[in-house]
């Protein structure tokens, strides 16, 4: 019930938005996304808005220059954020408006905005095989395939150097049992790990909570962003932070190696 008020209350904020936002558009004349028809033709550089800086990581290994976040890195719950008028300003000018499958608001944003931009959902996936298929996918859309195939290629060589320098700090150089948030499954691949159980996103239960501690887990790797505190306790498990949304800078390789480094810190091997 709470979630259905918070909802009502963005979807009537965005209604009383939209009617001050030629106000601060200025002329509002052109309504065209960034004043160009096809944002895929030769020279034009795709305009993008995203909701978190997750969306923008991946907007930006596609290849995206020109890419506008939403929701600060500070607000942990996406869809309470209130936008605000630039807000709804920069979506009437974009090409492309992305988007995670849990943030449906996206729509009405753009529907306030009275934008002509393209909606994107994003697979929020940092799986390095997932995460790159989806950023070349991204870079198809945004007319910029070359830059996202380079950044794969730069993928694929900074997952196997983490995933080499994770095995060489395997505790008595054996594959460690781990148990794992739904969202961070990818870092226990990156570490080489073998997973034994996962959570998630729902709080854990008395009957999970006694299943995976029985697994004698070494590690559980929980979500830094959904944390409820300790997720094992008296299991002797050691409780490693997983980060999935970069900085400001947007940088989505910069995610594994600060996982890489809390995992290696956790194994000690730092």
């Amino acid at each position: 019930m709470a979630r259905t008020r918070v909802r009502t209350a963005r979807i009537v904020s965005l209604l009383a938005l939209s009617a001050v936002l030629p106000l601060v558009t200025g002329c509002g004349t052109d309504s065209s996304p960034s004043g160009a028809d096809d944002p895929k033709a030769a020279g034009h550089r795709p305009v993008v808005v995203v909701t978190t800086t997750w969306e923008g990581a991946f907007a930006k290994a596609a290849g995206a220059e020109d890419v506008t976040v939403i929701v600060p890195r500070s607000v942990h719950h996406a869809p309470d954020y209130d936008p605000k008028p630039s807000d709804l300003a920069a979506v009437a000018k974009a090409d492309f408006v992305l988007y995670a499958p849990f943030e449906p608001y996206a729509a009405k944003i753009k529907e306030a905005a009275g934008s002509k931009a393209k909606l994107v959902e994003v697979n929020l996936d940092n799986d390095p095989a997932k995460a790159g298929a989806e950023v070349v996918r991204l870079g198809g859309l945004f007319g910029t395939k070359d830059s996202a195939a380079r950044w794969r290629t730069s993928l694929d060589g900074e997952v196997a150097k983490l995933n080499g320098e994770l095995k060489s700090a395997w505790p008595g150089g054996k594959s460690p049992a781990v148990v794992t948030q739904v969202f961070t499954a990818w870092a226990a691949g990156l570490a080489g790990a073998t997973t034994v159980g996962t959570y998630g996103p729902e709080p854990v239960t008395p009957a999970q909570l006694a299943s995976l501690s029985a697994k004698k887990p070494a590690y559980v790797l929980d979500n830094a962003h959904m944390s409820t505190g300790t997720v094992l306790p008296d299991s002797g498990a050691k409780q490693v932070k997983i980060v999935n949304y970069p900085g400001e800078d947007l940088d989505l390789l910069a995610v594994y190696r600060d996982a890489a480094a809390e995992l290696k810190k956790s194994m000690g091997g730092a």
